[in-house]
């Protein structure tokens, strides 16, 4: 990885451990924008790491949900069975 790379993924890992803390969801737009301002592609690269983040975690809390659901002991479903 580059060192752009690893500035901006450090920096939206900390970023969205602060928007966990505060409840603030939008607070990766505001670093986003206060890095452009002195380098386009450092938040480029932050935004994507942002973006990608969020939606593994997304992805993530689906999977669990959805593996939940289908372990229940009592999931709505009779196994196949007729």
């Amino acid at each position: 990885m580059s060192l752009t790379e690893d500035l901006a993924d450090k920096l939206a890992a900390d970023t969205l451990a602060a928007m966990e803390r505060t409840g603030d969801d939008r607070l990766y737009l505001e670093v986003g924008k206060a890095i452009g301002v002195l380098s386009p592609s450092m938040q480029e690269a932050f935004l994507s790491s942002c973006r990608l983040m969020l939606a593994a975690g997304r992805g993530r809390r689906f999977l669990d949900e959805r593996m939940a659901q289908a372990m229940a002991p009592d999931s709505g479903r009779d196994g196949g069975h007729d």
